[in-house]
């Protein structure tokens, strides 16, 4: 974020006018309603702001590849004018910070949009513009992170920035810090991702972060550990694998694992060895615990409207939402795109997964997995997208271990060619060898889990 939040002292101890309750009221309800009430459309279960991007998506429909192209091409352009011409409008504040960019990310957009225009002209080596690489990365993931989020960056200040998250982060401190050693708030960011999208748990994770609401340590760990794919995006998992009649036990057999993965995982370097310390420019923020005498209830809502009361105004909150639409345009789609179809070339053009799937062939066949051979590729290939393990476990026969391999697709959260480049690109202190280290630590955690409830439930 740009711009550093208001930190002067409040009296929570005050009572709560009714213009501070009224602003704290009104912006969450709205976020509360956007962001974490879904809502059945037809077959699936989407959110309110998802139903906007899936009507935004439907409205520009086959022009999304090409929009996504130009604003790859723009933001190579941008950058490379920033960096050589260096213009007064760029030397400091928000544009110098968007396109004056290190050598390694100005390269990665030259890469993106690269691969973007071999895709959308069909030039180029085939690995790269084929319809399960280059293409799934230009016609199916951009046009859904271009529509998401837009109105994610620009909706998501009411669900943050009006107290919502003091409120609920107040309420639910004691068993988070316990069960997980995190913030309460955090209790948000696994909600947002459960209702409405992973990248929407990061987007929240890393602006907190930005903000100083969490430190690195926690951070990270709610970041690779509570940004759980969507329940509509787990709906179309069970329904391309076909086992959509087991939808129940599957989503209670995800549910189980990432929650034990959530309390192991962080406890364990690389994540138990992160700091405590704040992103520098914000500082310290939280304050979660009641050191009055008030309950609970009342003092969570004094800190709510003591957020609400410093929010930032219209004026400000429409440069940091288009500040931050820029942000994930230009910085972050050239880096997913990039990314991404590297992923995916390995993975669909190299025998790489395969090989590096040899020792998981013993480990399924020890736990009874049936078509070992067959399922060990698919149980890494997840780190490069999160749908590859479907696309290789649709042709197994057996029920149980397409079970077990959607499952664990489903818990492994580091897909590099949509989260692992999102929090690559964000301020987390994050690297990739730590994102590999995590990816293997959270298969190793959950596949036993889910292999004991695939023989309890599905037999």
């Amino acid at each position: 974020m740009a711009d550093s939040i208001d930190t002067t002292p409040v009296n929570r101890t005050a009572p709560l006018s009714r213009s501070g309750l009224l602003k704290f009221l009104i912006p969450s309800l709205l976020g509360i309603g956007l962001f974490l009430v879904p809502f059945s459309t037809g077959d699936t279960i989407n959110i309110g702001m998802g139903m906007m991007a899936d009507w935004l998506k439907a409205t520009l429909g086959d022009a999304l590849p090409a929009i996504a192209t130009l604003v790859l091409c723009l933001s190579v352009l941008l950058t490379g004018f920033v960096k050589l011409a260096k213009p007064a409008w760029a030397r400091t504040g928000m544009l110098h910070e968007l396109f004056d960019v290190a050598p390694l990310w100005a390269i990665m957009r030259a890469l993106g949009a690269a691969f973007a225009l071999m895709t959308y002209f069909q030039v180029g080596p085939t690995f790269i513009t084929a319809s399960f690489t280059g293409g799934v990365m230009l016609n199916d993931l951009a046009p859904v992170l271009l529509t998401f989020f837009f109105f994610a960056a620009i909706l998501l200040p009411f669900l943050v920035d009006f107290g919502f998250m003091e409120f609920i982060g107040s309420l639910v401190r004691t068993p988070f810090r316990i069960i997980f050693g995190l913030p309460g708030r955090s209790a948000i960011d696994a909600t947002a991702s459960w209702m409405g999208s992973g990248t929407v748990g990061v987007l929240i994770t890393t602006q907190q972060y930005e903000q100083g609401y969490y430190n690195r340590r926690e951070a990270s760990a709610i970041a690779t550990n509570f940004s759980i794919v969507s329940i509509a995006f787990a709906l179309l998992v069970t329904s391309f694998i076909g086992i959509n009649h087991l939808f129940v036990p599957f989503y209670l057999t995800v549910v189980i694992a990432g929650l034990v993965a959530a309390v192991i995982v962080p406890r364990l370097p690389p994540l138990s060895r992160k700091s405590n310390s704040y992103y520098e420019p914000a500082g310290c923020q939280i304050q979660e615990e009641n050191t009055g005498n008030q309950s609970l209830l009342r003092y969570s809502l004094g800190i709510a409207v003591a957020r609400a009361e410093k929010a930032p105004g219209p004026v400000k909150l429409a440069k940091l939402a288009l500040f931050n639409v820029a942000d994930i345009f230009f910085g972050l789609l050239p880096l997913v795109i990039a990314i991404g179809t590297v992923a995916l070339v390995l993975a669909e053009f190299t025998p790489l997964f395969t090989w590096l799937s040899y020792p998981m062939v013993p480990v399924l066949e020890w736990m009874q997995v049936p078509e070992a051979a067959a399922a060990a590729p698919a149980t890494l290939v997840g780190f490069a997208d999160m749908f590859l393990p479907a696309v290789l476990a649709s042709d197994i026969e057996s029920e149980l271990t397409r079970f077990v391999i959607a499952c664990l697709s489903l818990t492994q959260l580091i897909y590099m060619s949509e989260i692992g480049a999102l929090l690559l690109k964000s301020k987390i202190p994050l690297k990739l060898w730590e994102l590999v280290i995590i990816f293997l630590l959270r298969t190793a955690i959950t596949l036993p889990i889910i292999v004991l409830m695939a023989h309890w439930l599905v037999g």
